[in-house]
Formats: structure tokens, C-alpha cells, sequence
């Protein structure tokens, strides 16, 4: 078996497997969480604040005016690699063949060339937040292991498919399936690591928010 048949197959069923079993252990280690019991009287009712947490939802996925001056640069390239890199996976022709064969679902693609521009900008914007969390103080210093390794193996899955698309480097079946493991590890690590944030990060607002709004707080 070769490196490329394997990273197809068997190395595939064991990343999608421990992607799977990871993201719901996760969600159902937090769903199983206890929570206090708001004791004292709601000042909202329930349909109030969930009509708040909604809006809350994506009112509060943009910082307060009050810190734009300061937090522009880190949230616009934030925002920026987040969706250059989902058009990428979401739009590219070989990733929606892959996802159909999953799911049996597919959708128009944008054109190669376009594919193309649009990876080597998100690898650009990825190594411009690299160099932002090691020169600024403050994500300097909260930073850790999590935040670095779930940038590289980010990273690493752009830059060997924009090699495979180039053929550069190595031969087009080895480059395919350097790009294949690196998925794959992202895949393995993603229920594990900070990654998982995309999991988490609409329905804790929506949780917190609703929360806040119950016991007459604003969020």
C-alpha cells in the first residue's frame, strides 16, 4: 500500500472516526455540565431572552466601538484568513467531489484560478497572525502550545494544497497525499485543541447571552 492509498483510505477512516467521537464527546461533556439554578426572580421571560440571545449572537461577534481603535488589526485579519480559507474549502472542486462522496450532497465551484488566488492570500494572512502573536505583548504572553500547533497544522493543510495544485516540490501523488495527512491530523486534532472553537463559539454566545439576559444583565 503506498503513502497516497493510504492517507485515502484507511488513515482517512480513523481521522473522520476520531473527529466524529471527539466533537461529540466534547459537546456532551459540556451539555452534562451542572448549572446553577437562577434562585432569584427573572426580570425577563424566557421568550425575551431568547430573542436577546439571538441577537446577541451576532451583535457581539464585532468588538465594542470603544476597542476598535485598538483591536481592528487582529479582528479584520481574524475575519479576513477565516473566510478566504471556507471559500477554499467549501469551494474549491476537488473538496465539494470529496464532500459529496461523504454525504452525497455537491454545489457549483468557483473557477481553479480564483482557488488558487484566494489560498495563497490565506497563507499569507495566516503567517501575518503568526507574526502578530509573537510581536504583540499581550498574545505573546497568553499564548501557549494549543494556539501554535493549531496554527500549524491550519497552516500546513494550506501550504501542501497549494503545493499539490502547484506541483512543486515533489511529485503530484506524494504532494496529494502529504495534503490528505495533514487534513487528516487537523481532523484528529480539532476536538482537542482550540480548534474546536467553531464548535463552541455560536452557541456560547447565545447560552451566555440568554443567561445575562434572564437575570436582567446586559451581554
Amino acid at each position: 500500500m503506498d503513502l497516497l492509498t493510504f492517507a485515502r483510505g484507511p488513515m482517512m477512516a480513523i481521522a473522520i472516526a476520531v473527529f466524529i467521537i471527539g466533537i461529540v464527546w466534547r459537546v456532551t461533556a459540556v451539555a452534562l455540565q451542572r448549572h446553577r439554578r437562577l434562585r432569584a426572580q427573572p426580570r425577563n421571560s424566557r421568550m425575551h431572552s431568547l430573542m436577546h440571545s439571538v441577537v446577541a449572537t451576532g451583535d457581539r461577534s464585532w468588538p465594542h466601538k470603544e476597542f476598535i481603535g485598538r483591536t481592528m488589526y487582529g479582528e479584520m485579519l481574524g475575519y479576513s484568513y477565516h473566510i478566504t480559507l471556507f471559500i477554499v474549502i467549501l469551494l474549491f472542486a476537488p473538496h465539494i467531489t470529496f464532500i459529496k462522496g461523504l454525504f452525497g450532497i455537491s454545489w457549483p465551484a468557483l473557477p481553479a484560478p480564483v482557488i488558487h488566488v484566494l489560498s495563497v492570500i490565506t497563507l499569507a494572512l495566516l503567517l501575518a497572525v503568526l507574526v502578530r502573536r509573537v510581536t504583540h505583548n499581550v498574545t505573546k504572553r497568553i499564548s501557549n502550545f494549543d494556539d501554535y500547533f493549531s496554527w500549524f497544522v491550519t497552516t500546513l493543510v494550506v501550504a501542501t494544497g497549494l503545493m499539490a495544485t502547484a506541483n512543486v516540490g515533489a511529485r503530484y501523488e506524494l504532494l496529494l497525499a502529504w495534503h490528505i495527512l495533514s487534513f487528516e491530523l487537523l481532523l484528529i486534532w480539532f476536538p482537542f485543541g482550540k480548534l474546536i472553537h467553531a464548535v463552541y463559539i455560536f452557541p456560547s454566545r447565545a447560552i451566555n447571552a440568554y443567561a445575562l439576559n434572564r437575570k436582567g444583565g446586559a451581554s
